[in-house]
């Protein structure tokens, strides 16, 4: 075949008209379907020597350094973005953990300052006779209040 041919091999042709109808990633996914391509266009210019094609191998799909370059390029930018987002995510959830125990603390402070507003007004209404409550809450209130316009 070298002889007839030279430098020529039918097979360039058929992957010529193949290939460039995909891209890359497809190249390397359809690798099965490009030898089939090329298995039949050859039988076909073939049986007319007497040859039968039976089967056609694509063992290695090499592309051009700059491509694999580029290729090496795009999939670290990939995953540095997938970093990124999972960097992110867990900021976020630590966002959302750290306000959440802020919120419980809050919580509990207000049920301590009401458990300890509740009994000193119960402990002073019961350690000074003739006082209500109301008369309690009433003092506890005013007090507030010129606390409040001091600041």
């Amino acid at each position: 075949m070298a002889l007839a041919y030279g430098n020529y091999h039918p097979a360039d042709d058929v992957i010529r008209a193949s290939v460039p109808k995909l891209d890359l990633d497809s190249t390397f996914e359809q690798k099965n379907n490009i030898a089939k391509t090329v298995e039949s266009e050859l039988d076909k210019g073939m049986s007319h020597y007497g040859y039968e094609i039976v089967q056609t191998l694509i063992v290695d799909i090499e592309p051009d350094v700059h491509v694999k370059r580029a290729m090496n390029v795009i999939n670290a930018a990939s995953r540095m973005r997938e970093v990124a987002t999972e960097k992110a995510e867990a900021e976020k959830i630590l966002q959302i953990k750290r306000a959440d125990g802020e919120a419980e603390s809050k919580y509990l402070s207000g049920l301590a300052i009401v458990d300890g507003l509740r009994n000193n007004v119960l402990t002073f209404s019961e350690s000074v006779p003739r006082t209500s409550l109301k008369d309690v809450m009433d003092i506890v209130l005013t007090t507030h209040y010129f606390d409040t316009l001091k600041e």
